[in-house]
């Protein structure tokens, strides 16, 4: 099910925090194209709608105009410039976010070739609370988890225990203008 190239504990781990919130019936409007973690989602029998690729920093329409009831955004509001706002546009009740921790001991990651493939925001764990609360939604569960790297040095073997990434599922608040 999971090809060696895809981000094997990632994705389960991702795959088993979805099941444990989300029912199959419940239809998602995954932000971002469609990705190798969506055509899993697929699989696994949810009903899954991508985004188009558009800029969600600038045109959110597809967000606006969603009629699914969650939303899950699978590392990428590390690459919004404005994540604020993209939250806010959310009309679902339910939503889950994961995103990579900022590690102390490596750089926030841009890559040289992609204008877009950048991490604007590298959280930590208190910042997404914080950013979702302010948006209106309530945190219900939490969950945290390392990224072991095949290396030798200093920055493999804190990988090896270190939390990388971090994920969220929160319902929208009864009053979101709470804060």
């Amino acid at each position: 099910m999971y090809e060696k190239t895809y981000p094997n504990k990632r994705f389960k781990l991702t795959l088993q925090f979805l099941k444990k919130h989300v029912n199959t019936s419940e239809s998602i409007l995954d932000l971002g194209v469609k990705n190798p973690f969506s055509e899993i989602m697929i699989s696994e029998g949810f009903s899954v709608e991508n985004t188009s690729g558009e800029d969600l920093d600038e045109e959110r329409s597809e967000i606006e105009n969603s009629s699914a009831k969650v939303v899950t955004a699978f590392e990428i509001f590390e690459h919004f410039l404005s994540p604020y706002e993209v939250l806010k546009s959310i009309k679902a009740d339910k939503i889950l976010i994961s995103v990579p921790l900022k590690l102390w001991f490596a750089s926030a990651y841009r890559s040289k070739t992609d204008m877009r493939d950048r991490h604007y925001h590298e959280f930590e764990d208190w910042q997404l609370d914080w950013l979702l609360e302010k948006t209106g939604w309530n945190i219900i569960d939490r969950q945290k988890w390392t990224n072991p790297v095949n290396k030798l040095g200093v920055r493999p073997i804190l990988r090896r225990f270190t939390p990388r990434y971090y994920i969220v599922y929160a319902e929208r608040a009864s009053n979101s203008n709470s804060l």
